[in-house]
């Protein structure tokens, strides 16, 4: 009996070794993948930061003013006046929604509203 309860003492003991060591083996690789994402992910900001001031650096009102006083002609551009601007009164809304009479139920107004128009 002695003997029986040594061997799956023994078995229980492996088992629980070899779980242990693909535990450890497998957050060990977790671990190193984080890590490569976060040097990734640097190196993404770092890229990013070097675009975002090309990007201003491009954008200098001087530099775009020289350019177009280069193309004026070409690209036909025009300084704004205020009379280029559209007033509300010039939008076209939708009409509003109709709203239920008192013999209309609340299921008639939904079911209404739900139909494709024509």
């Amino acid at each position: 009996m002695r003997a029986i309860l040594y061997l799956s003492a023994l078995a229980f003991l492996a088992v629980c070794a070899t779980w242990a060591y693909r535990v450890t083996y497998s957050t060990r690789e977790a671990l190193s993948r984080v890590a490569e994402l976060e040097r990734d992910i640097a190196l993404e900001h770092a890229s990013l930061a070097a675009l975002e001031t090309e990007w201003a650096y491009l954008n200098r009102p001087e530099r775009l003013r020289a350019l177009v006083a280069q193309h004026i002609e070409a690209l036909q551009l025009v300084p704004l006046t205020p009379d280029q601007f559209g007033t509300i009164a010039i939008v076209a809304y939708p009409p509003p929604p109709e709203l239920p009479s008192d013999g209309d139920t609340l299921d008639a107004v939904t079911d209404s509203a739900l139909e494709a128009p024509e």
